[in-house]
């Protein structure tokens, strides 16, 4: 049974440490939800060899099994599909945080599992795709419990492990396929989404409903949302913050999903070599979570994010570049400076909007960056199969889409903000 609060009773919202129990239970949320979403990453390679036909020839086609159009459009449709997660955080304004994310996270679970058993390459396409949108909106609803669970002080911690959880999730399926993949192969690494989804008591039992989600559904002026509509004197905020998740998206799509099949069917990079880069990165990932947490409260949100999404970019160029060193320093970095960026932007997405339209604005931030990155992945892809140029396709990709980020001076300050408070310009 969820413990919810008795609106009624409450004069002020209940408000939690960074590290209190409600906040933990989102963290167990968020790692669900990465270890659930990121197989498709970590497993792709293993993909194009089990439905596609390996060569000794010159194209990505006849090195990865696949060619890049293909794993492409694979990809951007199953990227696509997170767009779904737009009205499914927005009906958690209507129902609740808890109510959404226990459901979404058990039952994106499951379809990740269903997975393993896909016959054939655009099967498994379509089944993942089905669990897609559930993970995301698992992941944009952890964020939004654990910034309305916790003051001004606490948030960009809270909001820092919650990006954490995540990782550790990412980390964890990243390590396991890197050292048992020819055991495992993407199938088994699916099955084991069980694990996760047995902690799904504990998200529920932990990740209560919020006081400030509460007050607002009894208070005077309090209006039964629209789904996923965001009223006028909030659109610009809106719109500013889905084009810099456009762009951001456009970089990390492309950055992120091709990294693994990059590295293990072109560049040849061992399983134990491969586990070693990801354990790296996250020593480093932590070390930039700690960093953006502090920037973001000792500086604010907006430089932070400045510096994450420029970092991003340029580290995401440096990885394709083509020698096994420049794709190992270019994901250690690029995971350190996406965990710089997470805190900070995770904090500004939910403190510019007020508690009765703030899952729905997340949703918006959500679908704008699946349309970003659906985006890139197409323009990506093709450019990787004209002569394998892996590189190319990265830097024509990613170094416009990082000017992009001087759209954060546009936006308010919300450093030292609590979030009743949006009276600022």
């Amino acid at each position: 049974m969820t413990s919810t609060p008795d609106p009624a009773s409450l004069r002020a919202p209940r408000l939690h440490k960074w590290n209190d129990r409600v906040v933990l239970g989102a963290v167990l949320a968020s790692f669900a939800s990465g270890f659930g979403q990121f197989g498709v990453v970590t497993a792709l390679g293993s993909v194009a060899r089990t439905f596609g036909h390996l060569v000794h020839g010159a194209t990505l086609a006849d090195q990865a099994g696949l060619s890049g159009t293909k794993l492409g459009v694979g990809l951007a449709i199953i990227r696509l599909a997170s767009i779904g997660g737009l009205p499914l955080t927005a009906l958690a304004d209507r129902f609740g945080r808890h109510r959404m994310l226990v459901t979404t996270v058990g039952l994106g679970l499951a379809a990740t599992v269903l997975a393993a058993a896909s016959p054939g390459y655009w099967w498994f396409v379509v089944i993942f795709a089905c669990g897609r949108p559930l993970l995301s909106a698992t992941n944009v609803l952890s964020e939004v419990i654990a910034a309305e669970q916790t003051d001004t002080q606490s948030r960009a911690k809270a909001l820092a492990l919650v990006a954490a959880g995540y990782g550790l999730g990412a980390g964890f399926n990243a390590i396991i396929h890197s050292l048992a993949s020819k055991t495992l192969g993407f199938r088994g690494l699916f099955l084991l989404a069980i694990v996760p989804l047995a902690l799904l008591p504990l998200i529920s039992r932990w990740a209560t409903e919020p006081d400030r989600f509460a007050i607002a559904e009894v208070a005077s002026d309090h209006v039964v949302p629209v789904l996923g509509a965001v009223g006028p004197a909030f659109r610009r905020r809106l719109i500013l913050l889905s084009i810099l998740a456009f762009a951001l998206s456009f970089i990390t799509g492309p950055a992120n999903s091709f990294i693994f099949l990059f590295a293990q069917n072109i560049d040849h990079l061992s399983g134990v070599a491969t586990a070693i880069m990801v354990v790296g990165a996250g020593a480093t990932g932590l070390a930039g979570l700690l960093i953006g947490r502090w920037t973001a409260d000792r500086y604010g949100r907006r430089i932070t994010g400045v510096l994450g999404m420029v970092g991003l970019a340029l580290s995401g160029a440096l990885s394709y570049a083509g020698p096994r060193d420049d794709l190992i320093i270019g994901y250690v970095l690029g995971v350190t400076f996406g965990s710089i960026f997470a805190p900070a932007v995770g904090a500004l997405v939910n403190e510019l909007f007020p508690t009765s339209v703030r899952a729905s604005a997340a949703g918006w931030f959500l679908a704008a960056g699946v349309l970003g990155a659906v985006t890139g992945l197409v323009v990506f892809g093709a450019i990787a199969d004209i002569g394998n140029h892996f590189s190319l396709a990265a830097d024509v990709t990613f170094l416009p889409a990082m000017l992009a980020s001087a759209l954060f001076w546009t936006l308010p300050e919300t450093k030292g903000r609590e979030l009743e408070d949006l009276s600022f310009d």
